[in-house]
């Protein structure tokens, strides 16, 4: 199954259903189920920010379903959406993978890659 990698926290706040949008710079035709890959690499500000301690990485922490692309035209339409991909800036990416479905799994260890990637 495909798997796609997200920094921590924001693949934990996928998996709480706060973060509903994932951004991205690049575009995607996948639609579908994929697995929710915590990567080695760790946005610190953000940890601290949302008070989060010992979230799993490389590893793969849960499943959803990406429903649809959409595509931020400019910074007013982008910042409507905050609340659901939580960045305050367009610089994150113009495309918002719509999530559904977020189920949480327990973590099995795994090397992320760039993109979509078939996990092992």
């Amino acid at each position: 199954m495909k798997a796609l990698s997200l920094k921590q926290p924001w693949a934990e706040l996928v998996l709480l259903g706060k973060k509903t949008i994932e951004l991205r710079r690049w575009n995607t035709n996948f639609r579908g189920e994929f697995y929710i890959h915590a990567s080695g690499n760790l946005d610190e500000e953000q940890i601290k920010k949302y008070n989060f301690s010992n979230l799993p990485k490389q590893a793969l922490v849960g499943k959803a379903n990406l429903v649809e692309v959409k595509i931020y035209k400019n910074e007013e339409e982008f910042l409507r959406d905050k609340d659901k991909h939580l960045a305050s800036d367009i610089k994150w990416g113009k495309y918002g993978f719509i999530l559904k479905d977020v189920k949480r799994i327990n973590p099995i260890k795994c090397k992320g890659s760039l993109n979509f990637f078939e996990a092992k």
